[in-house]
């Protein structure tokens, strides 16, 4: 497809050959054409950054912002309400300048590493359980539905005082504010109606009668400002933290394992030696090929990056996972290397909107890793590489199921 210059617009989200390997298009895209015109599933065109340092000054620059509902910002997604980049929870909260950074304090207070390291025996106890039952049921398990999913959810649901009746409920929410072209409107609408609706019980409930988790805290404390948190911003950040805080994870922990065991050489090289265990995580979140749409930025004034003019009012897509196979910042940045040090991956962003909850997103991959590791040494796949299947029609990327024997 072509635009009326003359470009030739690219269809996004790329396709890729398999569901742990790259599109081919992205190492052209970096050496030839680091700005490409893209069109998104919502039928928008946007501009797509795949270079390192490219996707780095993007991320970086506070001239573009998160506001995709700006004159000119394009759709993500194939519904009305763009996608959830667009949607009534982003525009709950703030998404630049002094407010956001008051919000972000007040919130980033509980994922602090120190924090996230006193919550690590609960998550191990927690993997501990879960495989328990996923052994108890037998071989062949997948390894997603038993233990990649259902920890992720019990952490955060944890974090924001959900009572545990009600946890199974959040997948469906999730996956309809992260549709791209799985879900139609009316049924976006009703899943997203019924998600606000009971977040906003739940924090009249925290209000009424808080606990000892981030909503109750959240309830009670004022800013540096001397404000307090709406209940608007509340239901928001509960909604945001939620599909953050399991999907991503989930997905991650399916695609890591997965990861490893493609070439059960790097399974063997965690058994011999365990001290990898950290770096191997973190090369995990670079060579996953798999991650979804990436992040997008809106810009409403001019501005140049890697020699291209972008018009005032464009739509900047960041690919941090083609980004992470930079031949210019990595070596052998087609191989897995589990000892990668350093690794200046951009899988958790970078700036002023980098990824919250990334020290919970650590915690809970090297405590995976850990058990794993020590559980179930024989761990391989149960079906051949070129069988998995990915996660379509979201804005999050992972495997639909993640089958093992053991």
């Amino acid at each position: 497809m072509t635009r009326d210059d003359g470009e030739q617009l690219l269809d996004y989200p790329l396709p890729a050959s398999g569901a742990l390997e790259p599109p081919e298009e992205w190492q052209r895209l970096r050496q030839q054409c680091p700005v490409a015109g893209v069109r998104l599933p919502s039928g928008d065109e946007a501009s797509l950054v795949t270079r390192h340092e490219d996707v780095k000054q993007v991320l970086s620059d506070q001239r573009f912002t998160r506001d995709l509902g700006a004159s000119g910002g394009a759709r993500v997604s194939a519904n009305e309400s763009g996608g959830v980049f667009n949607t009534s929870m982003a525009s709950a909260l703030p998404q630049s300048g002094a407010a956001h950074q008051r919000w972000r304090r007040m919130v980033s207070k509980w994922f602090t590493a120190k924090r996230m390291a006193t919550l690590r025996p609960e998550i191990e106890s927690m993997a501990e359980r879960l495989l328990d039952e996923m052994v108890e049921k037998g071989r062949p398990a997948d390894l997603k539905a038993a233990l990649g999913f259902p920890l992720p959810v019990w952490v955060i649901c944890d974090l924001l005082g959900v009572p545990e009746a009600d946890r199974d409920r959040f997948a469906y929410w999730s996956d309809t504010l992260l549709n791209l072209t799985r879900y139609g409107q009316e049924e976006i609408d009703a899943a997203q109606n019924e998600f606000v609706e009971y977040m906003a019980g739940h924090v009249a409930a925290k209000r009424a009668d808080p606990g000892d988790d981030l909503l109750s805290a959240l309830t009670t404390e004022t800013d540096s400002a001397g404000e307090g948190v709406s209940d608007e911003v509340l239901v928001a950040t509960g909604q945001g933290l939620l599909v953050a805080g399991h999907e991503t994870t989930a997905n991650m922990i399916g695609k890591m394992v997965a990861m490893l065991l493609s070439d059960r050489r790097r399974w063997q090289q965690l058994l011999e030696d365990g001290s990898l265990v950290r770096t191997a995580v973190e090369e995990a979140l670079r060579y996953d090929a798999n991650p979804g749409f990436g992040m997008p930025r809106y810009i409403g004034e001019q501005a140049h990056l890697a020699d291209t003019t972008l018009p005032e009012g464009t739509t900047v897509v960041c690919s941090m996972a083609a980004a992470n196979r930079d031949e210019s910042v990595f070596d052998n940045a087609e191989d897995m290397t589990l000892g990668r040090s350093p690794n200046p991956h951009l899988a958790f962003g970078v700036g002023a909107h980098s990824c919250l909850g990334q020290a919970l997103a650590r915690t809970e991959l090297q405590t995976v890793l850990e058990v794993l590791l020590r559980r179930l040494p024989s761990l391989k796949l149960a079906v051949p590489v070129d069988e998995l299947r990915r996660v379509d029609g979201l804005v999050v990327g992972g495997l639909r199921e993640v089958p093992v024997r053991w």
